[in-house]
């Protein structure tokens, strides 16, 4: 009896609708080219195509939100399956239509390859019948996805991820492991001798079985492994620590030896927008101050080192300091940039805080292109010729010598972010945060808290700025648009507001990744888009979330679920 109740609860009309909006995010991809240029890449050679990944990677988020709308388990993978053959059936009618009317006039991409691609090469219908049923198998693999336990669902999403960025990244991977002979063999049996492009089959299966046993081994016994820990003398804790560190530093000096060119270009961008996360995560993150003005100190820390160490002759100031001179002068004037956008701004909350913010850095970036600053910072042509600086007699203007200026640089901003972070001035800002009329009841300073918070998202908003002012070697005003604000803010939300190491997970996703598929780049705004749509419904909190933020939202989502339950 209580099976048929549970089946009497099914919500049909959410579950078409699910399935209905999976099937409009599908047609998106294809019409969008995304299927046909993605399928030139493999994941699995011979076996799975990039394309074919994301369409069954939306197959199977479809299925995840239509178990999720289900009141049990048995009407979950019922839901989720009928969900996917939605998907699958709303894919069919764009393939009947592409294939019975020319309509590329109106859509480009609507081609008889994308027809191809989508039956398989089998034709119509019965390439058709396949396309439902993999949408049907996929959705329902995610149903039962959904209601295995946590630890079993984050193995298998972890295997699955790694595997699919390894076979991504499998040309990089093995130009960077080339000069290593020991690794050559096991590389060929990973990816190939170089004549396919992906993983191999016997490969993604180890790749996946590793990762996911090996997560799901760490999660079941993490709290005794570290209970253990705790049991041991403190003098043997503290020696475990320092040859974690040690381990650490000794990675951190090999890395550009191991990554080679390329990956520690990628790196050394990585670590640029990790900087200046580290530091808008303390106004936004910990004070609650929304700034999207932040690429104005970016500039002023690069303009400062371009002008002090610039010898074109074609400044009004030609100094030719030394940039370890030039430096600090950088990061100082970004410390005032960042306390004269305080100031005016003391009273301002919310919306109009992001306004006024916003327009202060439009007014930054107009102020370079100006004729009337031309003669003194370069206008619209810019700052040509900065000299790269040298330390211990070596001159730092390659990407694995500027790899070590930028890791302590990022070493830096992370001590100072960790400790502020529990620090009296810490506390004062997520109480700042929280409520500022309570806090101000509570005796903290608003002025001096809000004014030390822009300060020093400055400070590390110019360092990252002068760095990246002799990596370049040139300085351009159209180098500090709104968009690198708006990135360094979504890599702060994804990441998990206010969470250092949150700030790390949406640098590599939204800073790194791009750099690693710019091939890919026309899509790169889109797959932006979408992986925030995802994220905010998904895992709202981030990928790496502060406690504090996780606690609040998650009891925020609890309580109409029991109020539910309890009616």
């Amino acid at each position: 009896m209580s099976s048929i109740q549970q089946q009497n609860t099914f919500d049909w009309k959410k579950t078409l609708q699910i399935g209905l909006i999976g099937g409009a995010v599908g047609v998106l991809i294809a019409m969008v080219g995304m299927v046909e240029e993605f399928n030139k890449r493999d994941i699995i050679a011979g076996t799975l195509t990039m394309g074919w990944t994301i369409l069954s990677l939306t197959m199977l988020v479809t299925g995840l939100f239509a178990a999720r709308a289900a009141a049990s388990n048995a009407s979950s993978v019922v839901g989720s399956i009928v969900a996917g053959t939605i998907f699958g059936a709303v894919m069919s009618i764009l393939v009947w239509i592409v294939d019975k009317y020319n309509i590329r006039d109106i859509l480009v991409n609507a081609s008889p390859t994308l027809v191809k691609h989508l039956t398989f090469e089998k034709g119509i219908p019965n390439g058709l019948f396949m396309l439902i049923g993999l949408g049907a198998a996929v959705g329902g693999l995610g149903g039962v996805i959904q209601i295995l336990p946590e630890n079993i669902r984050r193995a298998i999403s972890l295997g699955l991820g790694i595997a699919a960025l390894l076979g991504l990244l499998q040309e990089i991977i093995q130009v960077s492991l080339a000069n290593f002979e020991g690794a050559s063999k096991a590389v060929e049996w990973m990816f190939g001798k170089g004549t396919e492009k992906g993983l191999s089959l016997a490969g993604a299966i180890l790749v996946f079985v590793v990762v996911a046993a090996g997560n799901y081994l760490w999660t079941g016994n993490a709290s005794k492994i570290s209970a253990g820990f705790e049991k041991l003398p403190q003098s043997s804790r503290k020696s475990f620590r320092w040859l974690g560190y040690g381990l650490l530093f000794l990675a951190l000096i090999y890395l550009p030896v191991v990554l080679g060119l390329y990956l520690t270009e990628v790196v050394n961008v990585t670590g640029l927008f990790i900087l200046m996360g580290l530091g808008l995560n303390i106004v936004v993150g910990f004070a609650g101050l929304l700034d999207l003005g932040y690429v104005a100190f970016y500039a002023v820390g690069a303009y400062t080192v371009g002008v002090l160490t610039n010898l074109s002759g074609e400044l009004t100031l030609n100094l030719g300091w030394n940039f370890w001179l030039a430096l600090p002068i950088g990061v100082a004037l970004a410390v005032l940039a960042g306390v004269a956008l305080g100031v005016p701004v003391l009273n301002m909350r919310g919306d109009y805080l992001a306004i006024v913010t916003l327009g202060f850095g439009e007014i930054i970036r107009i102020l370079a292109l100006s004729d009337f600053l031309k003669p003194h910072i370069g206008g619209s042509q810019g700052i040509v010729n900065i000299p790269p600086p040298g330390f211990l007699d070596v001159i730092i203007k390659t990407p694995q010598t500027l790899y070590y200026l930028i890791v302590a640089g990022c070493l830096l901003a992370l001590f100072i972010s960790s400790r502020l972070r529990d620090s009296r001035l810490g506390r004062s800002w997520k109480a700042l945060r929280e409520d500022e009329d309570v806090a101000q009841a509570m005796g903290i300073n608003l002025v001096a808290t809000k004014l030390l918070a822009f300060a020093t998202g400055a400070a590390f908003s110019g360092l990252s700025g002068s760095i990246l002012a002799i990596k370049l070697g040139t300085i351009y005003p159209h180098s500090f648009a709104l968009l690198i604000s708006i990135n360094v803010l979504a890599l702060i939300i994804v990441g998990g507001m206010g969470s250092i190491p949150g700030v790390f997970v949406g640098a590599l996703l939204l800073a790194g990744m791009p750099e690693l598929l710019r091939e890919f780049a026309e899509y790169r705004l889109l797959i932006y888009g979408a992986l925030l749509v995802v994220m905010m419904q998904v895992r709202p909190e981030g990928f790496w979330p502060e406690a504090t933020h996780k606690r609040e939202l998650h009891a925020e989502n609890a309580e109409p679920q029991a109020e539910g339950g309890a009616a």
